[in-house]
């Protein structure tokens, strides 16, 4: 697409359309306060990079803007572990977004916390962001079978993981 009809009209279009996902995506990962921040700045990046956001693939191209967002907010923050988040969410991080109370379970925070970082990292895009196997490669920078190996194999050792920790 040429820059211009690169302009503020497809960049409001583009906000409308993928902003929540987007703030999703960091409410998982990141405190919840710093979503909208971390979200903004994939955003800011979006506009001054619009012309290499790929036409009918935005959001795969956010989502991969968003992992070097983070990656760069994790390393100026100490990350809280895993085990330390409370048992119960408080109304206030929660919310009404089921997706993100689901993290509250101990359970599944106990059977991600056993899988690696990129296991976990496929897991959530394709099952809480949505991504199926052409978003997944995109956002991974591997084919589209490379990334559907790649699932089938971190849900694999999810459900062992799962299974590791029923059996404790």
């Amino acid at each position: 697409m040429a820059q211009e009809s690169r302009d503020a009209s497809w960049f409001e279009d583009l906000v409308r359309s993928h902003s929540r996902a987007i703030v999703r995506y960091f409410a998982r990962r990141a405190p919840v306060d710093d979503a909208e921040d971390l979200a903004a700045e994939v955003l800011l990046v979006a506009w001054r990079r619009r012309d290499d956001v790929p036409e009918e693939a935005e959001l795969p191209w956010l989502y991969r803007t968003a992992g070097f967002v983070l990656a760069n907010y994790r390393r100026k923050r100490t990350e809280l572990p895993v085990e330390d988040l409370p048992d119960r969410p408080t109304r206030a991080r929660v919310g009404t977004d089921p997706e993100v109370s689901a993290l509250f379970d101990a359970e599944l925070r106990g059977a991600l916390a056993l899988v690696s970082d990129r296991d976990r990292e496929i897991i959530l895009l394709h099952a809480w962001d949505g991504l199926d196997g052409v978003q997944l490669a995109e956002v991974l920078g591997i084919s589209r079978s490379g990334a559907d190996a790649a699932l089938s194999r971190a849900r694999k050792r999810l459900r062992e993981a799962w299974g590791q920790r029923l059996e404790l």
